[in-house]
């Protein structure tokens, strides 16, 4: 049944720099190293698809993405058909050479219960919790000269029940199987069991060296640049031996600091010597030299630097493998991660793949590592304390975790508080995720108005673990930017941590390969299940971005001058670049590509961190005729941090110009049956007589269903008048509505002007629109107009103005002005589709939009008037039950195009707009209550 295979062997350890290779330990892969390198193995599971039979299986996986068991989310209750088990079976051979050494089995994670065999004996005790590494030494159970069988019984539900309830019952997919990779170890006989290091920012060295050996007389140490390069002056300055543990006092001079920013690691290379300073084992461990306080009512400070954590939680997760990873997946996670400006990362509800803390080290990000629990029941004490150990011995050494989180939302065993520090060398906080505990304050999803921090626990230090919980389109980049105004400038909050990175959704193997998110479950991610960014990853790339940029405007009198703050922790803002693009665009009817202006380097000052200035962006000649202008900052390892965009040119100056009459091109009207009738050239206009209103569009003989409008959204007013009146240059059509007089008592102006709605055509069948109605000072509806055009009529839309993405009221950074243009697609974003940009929603400062039909020509439409939204057709709702209380199901007024002065904001999974900040408030503000608001648009068939 089984096959007998020699894998993979690796010598752990980044080089070797001795010609006679001192003894280092080795691997030996049973299983592949992740979910594009996989091993079969034979397998047999106890229910569900493809059981009570022996077939093969990949390892590592999933077995629900392998075909095999039962698909079940966390929120599930156990039953018969879900507490299946699965049968591994393996033939193996072991080198020779391996018969006078150390060997061990590791695991580096099995869901859940795993139960070890070889050669029909058993390799250790049970071992229970999915997400820890464990290892047996199986030295006595091998047979060194003959085939090896490997046996593993896999329980998907713990016999633990706080065990079970914590991994099981949680707010995540549930899996079962050998998900993470398994290898052999061979140690020497006298070895170095494991290491653990602190390595401060000063240079020094604090060193717990775990060994097995009754030979050795001393340690040697060494320090070496990640290329191999030895770093000169390590001196030794203290050794304490124990009968199992040396500890190592050294110090490194002139070393650079580890952080986010600049992660610079070392290698330190621990020689074990005999009493003949022979090497008897070597190991090389990767460190980075960096400090971490956390000083009460104060702050986190690393390296001497009070931070601000711009973090997000990542589950381990992929869609056609669940729980299997892969290094390249992590490297894939940590740039997105990094391209946002983050600088943290939360392992949540569970520690990571090892190379996905490796990742972290090398690119530069502050991680908080966690155990899984979930709610109460607490995780039981003589489990939990196992569980912890395990942690904190596998994960010890990374620079980049600088906090431990004892668990999540009250599912904190306060017994294993201090169990931490017995294997962390480096005493790290330990934090209780959705607590008050000890220094810190980490709330979860708290109101805008929560930031007041006026309560009992103002002393403490505020960094949310869970706030703007993302739900679909909802949350994330929605409500930052309030909220981070407030969080960047308050002394005792250290920053936050959004929910989450990834929408969480399963290939079905059992449902023809759907993508599945278990309804509004796991849908909550800032980019799809395969990485696709959707809109708030832009809006948190601008927001948490170190070059923070003003707000401002370019009009005629711009003098150049734009203020900047220097928002790292660790980099002087001279370091980064920055390039100015003055920029013109194309128009509907020819290729998108800009056109670049003139383009030129700018001079950032030299701020230190925290510090605030100006930089100078010089005009050239001809500035003015640019539509706009583009700032791209680049930090020092040539990667984008932001491109901020600016209009120059107005909207009203991207106006086309009506043609003349001529023989072909004439005008001609008619009044019959409450019908105006304009014929314009090749162009027929049917209005209503009773309202104004465009009713029909013919080209020829093509109807272009642009119809029912202007609709002007919240207006009773009746008609007054309509007037038709021409000449052989244009005809133009006035819609006069009653006056109204609806002020408050208090307002010093009684009456209120007429609404105007004023349709113009031209002889070549340019037609346009000029409305006026009335702004109220304060409103919670939407202002603007509306037309019908049948979403099955839509194809393809192009224009200029901000893009790519779709905005809300409370989601405006992110995007970029400029020629943008997509095919038609019906995503929900999180639920369906997966397209992205999505087609659909509000799109912000419009000047123009080419809306080409399916079946028709289409038209095209200019806007005139500065600061226009354009809204195309409304999403498509979430499935039933999807967002039962409307929190993140904007409003989108009556018709399908419309052109806005406002617009609606959008929610959380867990909060309505209005909670969230002044953004997420209904109410806008549209000055005096006697002034007319104006739009002015032109169309184009």
């Amino acid at each position: 049944m089984s096959r007998v295979i020699f894998l993979l062997l690796v010598i752990v350890g980044s080089f070797n720099l001795y010609g006679d290779a001192p003894p280092r330990t080795e691997r030996l892969y049973l299983s592949g190293t992740g979910k594009d390198n996989t091993v079969t193995w034979d397998f047999f599971v106890s229910e569900g698809m493809n059981s009570k039979q022996w077939s093969t299986i990949e390892v590592p996986s999933c077995w629900e993405l392998q075909g095999f068991g039962a698909y079940n989310y966390g929120h599930d209750d156990f039953d018969d058909r879900l507490n299946e088990y699965g049968l591994y079976k393996y033939e193996f051979q072991v080198p020779d050479s391996w018969g006078k050494d150390e060997i061990r089995i590791v695991f580096e994670g099995v869901m859940t219960d795993a139960e070890v065999k070889i050669n029909g004996k058993m390799a250790g005790p049970v071992h229970q919790g999915a997400f820890y590494e464990f290892k047996y030494p199986i030295s006595d159970l091998l047979n060194y000269d003959g085939v090896n069988t490997l046996e593993v019984r896999v329980d998907k539900a713990s016999s633990n029940e706080s065990i079970n309830h914590a991994e099981r019952k949680a707010d995540f997919w549930i899996f079962g199987g050998i998900f993470r990779p398994v290898y052999l170890e061979r140690l020497p006989a006298d070895h170095i069991d494991r290491v653990a290091t602190d390595a401060q920012a000063d240079g020094s060295i604090n060193a717990d060296v775990y060994i097995r050996s009754d030979k050795a007389e001393r340690i040697e140490l060494e320090l070496y640049e990640l290329d191999g390069t030895p770093v000169r002056n390590v001196s030794m300055q203290n050794l304490m031996k124990e009968q199992d543990k040396w500890s190592i006092k050294a110090k490194a001079p002139d070393v650079k600091t580890w952080n986010p920013e600049s992660p610079k690691l070392y290698t330190l290379r621990f020689n074990l010597l005999d009493t003949r300073g022979a090497i008897v084992h070597q190991v090389d461990q990767r460190i980075g030299f960096r400090t971490v306080e956390v000083l009460e009512s104060d702050g986190i400070y690393v390296n001497d630097v009070r931070i601000k954590l711009k973090g997000v939680n990542r589950h381990s997760f992929y869609p056609e493998s669940g729980r299997t990873t892969s290094r390249a997946l992590s490297i894939e996670h940590v740039k997105m991660m990094k391209e946002m400006n983050m600088n943290a990362v939360r392992m949540s509800h569970y520690p990571p793949d090892v190379h996905f803390l490796d990742v972290c080290d090398s690119l530069g990000l502050f991680v908080i590592d966690e155990v899984c629990t979930w709610h109460k029941p607490k995780l039981d004490t003589e489990v939990g304390r196992k569980i912890v150990r395990e942690t904190v011995i596998r994960d010890v050494n990374h620079p980049s975790i600088i906090l431990w989180a004892n668990g999540n939302e009250t599912g904190w065993n306060t017994e294993l508080d201090d169990d931490y520090a017995r294997w962390d060398i480096q005493q790290r906080e330990v934090i209780h995720p959705w607590n008050i505990f000890r220094k810190t304050n980490t709330l979860h999803y708290f109101n805008y108005h929560a930031l007041a921090n006026d309560a009992y626990s103002a002393d403490r230090i505020l960094f949310p673990t869970e706030f703007l919980h993302g739900l679909y389109d909802g949350g994330h980049g929605a409500g930052l930017d309030d909220y981070w105004k407030l969080m960047w400038n308050m002394p005792t909050v250290a920053g936050g941590f959004l929910w989450d990175f990834a929408d969480e959704a399963v290939v079905r193997t059992d449902k023809n390969g759907v993508l599945d998110t278990d309804g509004n479950h796991a849908a909550d991610g800032i980019v799809g299940p395969y990485g696709e960014k959707e809109a708030s990853f832009f809006t948190i790339k601008e927001i948490w971005s170190p070059v923070y940029v003003e707000d401002r405007f370019i009009r005629e009198d711009f003098n150049g001058v734009f203020r900047v703050e220097n928002r790292y922790h660790f980099t002087s803002l001279d370091n980064c670049t920055m390039t100015a693009k003055w920029m013109r665009f194309s128009g509907p009817d020819d290729a998108v590509d800009g056109l670049v202006l003139d383009q030129r380097k700018v001079n950032l000052p030299a701020l230190n961190p925290g510090e605030k200035g100006s930089f100078f962006v010089e005009k050239p000649a001809g500035w003015t005729s640019a539509h706009a202008l583009h700032l791209t900052a680049t930090d020092k390892n040539g990667n984008e941090i932001f491109t901020w965009s600016y209009p120059v040119m107005r909207p009203e100056e991207v106006r086309p110009q009506p043609g003349g009459s001529t023989e072909e091109n004439k005008l001609e009207s008619s009044v019959e049956n409450d019908r105006i009738t304009v014929q314009a050239g090749n162009m027929t206009y049917t209005f209503s007589g009773e309202n104004g209103r465009l009713l029909k569009v013919l080209k020829g003989n093509e109807l272009i269903p642009l119809r029912d409008g202007p609709t002007i959204l919240g207006h009773q007013d009746k008609v007054d008048t309509i007037t038709v009146s021409g000449s052989k240059e244009k005809i133009e059509i006035v819609t006069l509505f009653e006056k109204t007089n609806k002020s408050p008592a208090w307002a010093s102006v009684k009456e209120k002007s007429a609404d105007r709605v004023q349709w113009t055509v031209y002889p070549d069948g340019l037609l346009n629109l000029y409305v006026e109605f009335k702004g109220k000072r304060i409103a919670e509806d939407l202002k603007g107009i509306s037309f019908s055009f049948p979403e099955s009529a839509v194809k393809h839309k192009k224009w200029l103005g901000d893009g790519p993405y779709r905005v809300w009221r409370n989601r405006m950074k992110g995007s970029r002005f400029q020629v943008w243009e997509n095919e038609y697609n019906n995503t929900v974003t999180g639920e369906a589709g997966m397209e992205y940009p999505e087609f659909k929603g509000y799109f912000s400062n419009l000047y123009w939009a080419k809306v080409e039909g399916r079946n028709n020509n289409g038209f095209t439409v200019f806007c005139h008037s500065p600061q226009t939204f354009f809204r195309m057709l409304s999403p498509k709702a979430h499935e039933a039950g999807g967002d039962p209380k409307k929190r993140v199901s904007p409003y989108f007024p009556a018709g399908d195009i419309s052109f806005l002065k406002n617009i609606a904001p959008i929610g959380t999974k867990f909060q309505h707009p209005e909670t969230m900040g002044p953004q997420g408030n209904a109410e806008n503000y549209f000055g005096n209550d006697d002034n007319p608001m104006l739009m002015e648009l032109t169309f184009k068939f």
